[in-house]
């Protein structure tokens, strides 16, 4: 295996490690540490990767192929006909508003029509890739922005077809010179020859995904070997990604097509849990990628031209995002989320103009500074996102519901305030109403809060971590607050606010497992509940009873448990930090543990383990009396 590429792979690597959990513990995008680290790595500052990045873009292509695979995997067509209208409505006003609105800059400024179409189209596409993992991250993808992000995605996404398609037409004389792409085994072909192949291209995925690729593995999946199965999912995503490349199409285009052709197959689950844990590490390997390829040499060399236009797209697509959320009756919080958050170039301009330029529609040097306006605008999203949801979002963070005007003010006061309404918050809800206790419920997700007010709860829709919301919601004068919200992130920032803010309200904080209640026991929260450990500790209970414990001693055992479960955590807090006595006092807690649980079972059964059934216990485990 070559030296230098055992290199780049230690080089990428060690950047992730080190400056994505620095992006993260600064509250940024996960993107954003990688185009950093790409950045910093990359040829124009240490130099430690790449000969102008080119070699680390071929790598990345492969990350974005998955990616793809998966998105096409993922797309229910059941859930794809309930969004027709939004996909072919907002994809079509997006790409046909920004496409016409550059050309006629790009024509002012003096470029000829075919390179004004051409790049008019390239800088009309978002990032699949840096959108959809933001909103992932942010637990935003089921919200209004969300999924009109995704119909646009997915719109663009299609497009890609007919407008490599129709690149040819617009040159047919640079076709003849140097054909579709330098290593497409049809170069120098006529024109409508390449269009015929690249249509048949396209025809031969969608037929062989139904009549050759299934049956395929079921043949593998007889064998019975994992791994097996796993090698499969990847031969049939390289040999998709192989042909489109051998035809001049982007191989990331053919593997969407492909995903959408298994999505309906037995397999789909299986695939997506095989290919998906390359996924992540491979779309890291992206975004350093283009962090990596920013050429600073062409910027300094004319940085009006480049960031003039790189700031002229932005806004340009920004104004017809937001025109077209308002179309569609986005919320103002929503829209200016769904704006934002699509208003970069994505990766595929990266094949659309790298295309152009091969058939002569775009020369070699504006290709180079229309790369890098690219790669600019990509590395600004993860920014311009955490400029609004730090600076404009706060201001528009209350939301109104649709039909639910009378929900915008928080109107009644009440001893208990619940923030978050998800599973683990409407329990406690409903058992506290069902006692005649009144709570105040915040939650920011609209789709629950909808819902939760048709089954009759009075919720209100904000963000529990702004502080107007709280006073609004009578924290000043509250007894309790139950911080129950989904994010074990958020609901850390949510409990410091509180403490500052309102120290003389009593916190109940969720945990989803050990360490989240380590970080809360250091903010000072007393009342931690993980929810991990009660849930295991019944299904315990249940267990016990099962196999011929009474349900006292079972219970008792159970709440035993939790009661020495819980001291040890607090002792255990003081010493996490340092690995190797963690490690210790754990092993001593957990032998500790045992041996009281022991001793306690002993004395029930023994002594006082008089309740319920436990004659027939007693008679069945041949203990005399």
């Amino acid at each position: 295996m070559n030296s230098d590429f055992l290199i780049q792979a230690l080089v990428f690597i060690g950047a992730a490690i080190v400056f994505v959990p620095i992006a993260k513990k600064l509250k940024l995008s996960s993107v954003l540490g990688y185009l950093i680290a790409g950045i910093i790595i990359g040829p124009f500052v240490l130099g430690l990767v790449g000969g102008e990045g080119s070699d680390i873009m071929h790598a990345a292509e492969f990350g974005v192929v998955l990616m793809l695979f998966l998105i096409g995997l993922e797309l229910d067509p059941k859930k794809f006909w309930e969004m027709r209208k939004a996909i072919t409505g907002m994809g079509t006003m997006q790409m046909a508003g920004t496409s016409v609105l550059l050309f006629f800059i790009f024509m002012a400024i003096g470029w000829s029509w075919q390179t004004s179409v051409a790049v008019a189209l390239a800088f009309s596409m978002s990032s699949t890739a840096i959108v959809l993992q933001t909103l992932k991250e942010k637990q935003l993808l089921r919200t209004s922005a969300g999924e009109s992000s995704f119909s646009v995605l997915l719109f663009q996404d299609i497009a890609v077809i007919p407008i490599l398609a129709l690149l040819p037409l617009l040159e047919t004389a640079g076709l003849k010179n140097s054909g579709v792409t330098g290593g497409s085994l049809f170069a120098g072909q006529p024109a409508w020859l390449q269009i015929l192949i690249i249509l048949l291209a396209v025809i031969s995925i969608l037929i062989a995904g139904k009549f050759l690729a299934v049956p395929f593995l079921r043949f593998v999946s007889r064998a019975g070997l994992r791994e097996l199965f796993t090698a499969s999912s990847l031969f049939i995503v390289i040999g998709v990604a192989a042909l489109m490349q051998l035809v001049g199409l982007s191989p990331a285009l053919g593997t969407f097509v492909a995903g959408v052709v298994l999505a309906n197959s037995e397999f789909r689950h299986e695939l997506e849990s095989d290919i998906d844990p390359f996924k992540g590490l491979l779309l890291g390997l992206f975004f350093l990628s283009v962090g990596s390829t920013i050429n600073f040499d062409l910027i300094i060399s004319d940085p009006e031209f480049i960031i003039t236009i790189a700031l002229v797209v932005i806004a340009l697509k920004f104004a017809v995002l937001f025109a077209i959320g308002k179309f569609f009756k986005l919320s103002q919080d929503q829209n200016f989320l769904f704006a934002f958050g699509l208003s970069q170039i994505g990766e595929f301009a990266f094949v659309l103009l790298s295309f152009s330029n091969q058939i002569n529609i775009i020369d070699k040097e504006l290709n180079s500074k229309l790369l890098s306006i690219v790669a600019i605008t990509m590395t600004i999203t993860p920014l311009l996102l955490l400029v609004n949801e730090k600076l404009i979002d706060p201001y528009f963070g209350t939301k109104t519901l649709e039909d639910e005007d009378e929900m915008d003010i928080i109107d009644t006061k009440h001893k208990v305030i619940i923030a978050g309404f998800g599973h683990f918050g409407s329990t406690i809800g409903r058992l506290l109403r069902a006692n005649k206790i009144e709570a105040t419920i915040l939650d920011n997700d609209s789709d629950r809060v909808s819902l939760l007010r048709k089954m009759g709860f009075k919720v209100y829709y904000g963000d529990a971590t702004r502080l107007d919301l709280l006073s609004s919601a009578g924290a000043d004068e509250a007894k309790l607050l139950i911080a129950a919200i989904d994010s074990p992130e958020v609901n850390l920032e949510l409990i410091r606010m509180v403490k500052k803010h309102f120290p003389n309200l009593k916190i109940m904080a969720r945990a989803r497992n050990r360490y989240d209640a380590y970080e809360l026991i250091e903010t000072g929260v007393q009342h931690i509940y993980r929810e991990t450990l009660y849930t295991a500790v019944n299904l315990g209970i249940d267990a016990l009873t099962e196999l011929g414990f009474r349900k006292y001693t079972a219970r008792k055992q159970g709440l035993n448990f939790i009661k020495y479960d819980e001291r040890a955590l607090q002792k255990l807090a003081d010493s996490r930090h340092d690995t190797k006595e963690y490690i210790i006092n754990v092993k001593e807690e957990i032998e500790m543990q045992e041996q009281i649980l022991q001793n306690d079972l002993q004395q029930n059964l023994e002594s006082t383990d008089i309740s319920w059934d436990s004659e027939r216990v007693k008679e069945e485990l041949g203990i005399k009396e």
